[in-house]
């Protein structure tokens, strides 16, 4: 209450002021990573994505491990498996072909299921102790599984023009996917193979194979569209100076394997060399996921790396001694990732429009061409010099990759 003037006025209490209320935190920005599955679509198409591909790395060691183990006999196994890579270098090109001319739904459903057809043939093959050919045409069937990898890379190439920096962490991603599922394929399928029953393997792989591309194919809108145009250029000649860059690259890996698996027994481990063998797969993981983060480097750069670490294996593999051979097994399986990376991103640029998956299928066939051979020339170098000098043969093909890759380089 209060006068002014001869004015008696009332005036109520003051209300207490309201606490003051709190900035709400900013909220924390996403890495490169959460940023990429934030875009609408892509944790579904990679879901499927991850459950297509794992099989990608049981499929012949289930096969290898069933027709050895029904059979008795490791040469045919290996006859029926060299055969299905054979078959799979003829055959993918083409249903990557149609996949990019009709679209990733209509062609990889039917192809895909050719494919398990294909495994369930020749499990019946096998359990009935049918004639020998009917395994190489059960298995040759097989050939017809979409290229999973080159699908889901080129999602993320539709999703993501005009962002360069996203589109290298998409392709990271993808490559510590490859090296996860080869990974943990094949030690899944001996688990599956010698503790359940021989024939499981192949069974799991085959329905993993099913599920994963009907959820990779049901999720339809980060699809890329189909080019109604006339279709100009061809990618094998686009890409004919980038394909011995990758078939030298896949007889490092291929050789890498038999000279690890060859020393490891030689050192007495065994079956425990799996483990070992695991590491150059999780250098290349860890890799992969961490290159993704950073800026992308120079082919030649990448080359280089590669280079030096295949030569490190070697190096140790003279010391006699385990542990130096584990850490360079891990250090020459993170060098291969960059390069992986780096050289399938010159096959985005190179490839003509609207064929994108075809161009990323023919790098897979001659990685998987270069893994055959390289396979096939250390297991005549352990027979005939001894198991330490077949590593000199991934070191002598990463420096061939290099020379490969700076022509390569040049011409452009």
């Amino acid at each position: 209450m209060s006068v002014t003037g001869s004015t008696l006025v009332l005036a109520a209490p003051s209300a207490p002021s309201a606490p003051p209320v709190p900035d709400r935190a900013p909220p924390r920005p996403r890495g490169p990573y959460g940023r990429l599955f934030a875009l609408p679509g892509a944790r579904g198409f990679t879901a499927g994505n991850l459950l297509a591909r794992l099989p990608m790395g049981m499929f012949g060691v289930s096969a290898v491990m069933m027709i050895a183990g029904q059979r008795g006999s490791y040469a045919l196994a290996g006859a029926v498996t060299a055969t299905g890579l054979a078959a799979t270098a003829l055959v993918a090109p083409w249903t990557a072909r149609l996949v990019d001319r009709h679209g990733q739904a209509r062609i990889a459903v039917p192809a895909t299921l050719i494919a398990v057809l294909g495994s369930l043939s020749l499990i019946a093959c096998v359990r009935t102790g049918a004639p020998a050919w009917t395994l190489f045409a059960a298995y040759a069937a097989t050939a017809t599984t979409p290229n999973i990898g080159g699908m889901s890379r080129a999602r993320w190439t539709h999703l993501l023009r005009g962002a360069p920096d996203a589109h290298h962490t998409a392709m990271s991603f993808e490559q510590a996917a490859d090296e996860l599922c080869y990974m943990l394929g094949p030690v899944l399928a001996a688990f599956l193979c010698s503790v359940v029953f021989p024939e499981a393997g192949t069974l799991t792989a085959a329905a993993l194979l099913l599920t994963g591309m009907l959820v990779f194919t049901s999720c339809r809108a980060t699809q890329p569209p189909v080019s109604t145009g006339p279709r100009r250029g061809s990618p094998l000649r686009a890409l004919a100076p980038l394909l011995p860059l990758f078939l030298a690259t896949g007889v490092v890996f291929g050789s890498m394997e038999i000279a690890s698996i060859a020393h490891l027994d030689a050192l007495g481990l065994g079956a425990a060399s799996g483990p070992v063998l695991a590491l150059q797969a999780a250098g290349s993981c860890a890799a992969g996921l961490l290159y993704g983060t950073l800026r992308p480097l120079g082919l030649r750069t990448c080359l280089v790396a590669m280079a030096a670490a295949m030569a490190l294996p070697w190096l140790a593999a003279s010391t006699g001694s385990l542990l130096p051979l584990t850490c360079a097994l891990l250090l020459a399986g993170m060098a291969t990732a960059p390069t992986m990376v780096t050289a399938m991103s010159r096959v985005h640029a190179l490839t003509p429009e609207g064929r994108l998956n075809e161009g990323m299928t023919l790098a897979v066939t001659a990685i998987l061409a270069g893994i055959s051979l390289g396979a096939a020339s250390a297991g005549a170098l352990v027979d005939h010099l001894g198991p330490t000098t077949a590593y000199a043969l991934p070191a002598a093909s990463a420096l061939l990759a290099l020379v490969i890759g700076r022509a390569v380089t040049r011409t452009r």
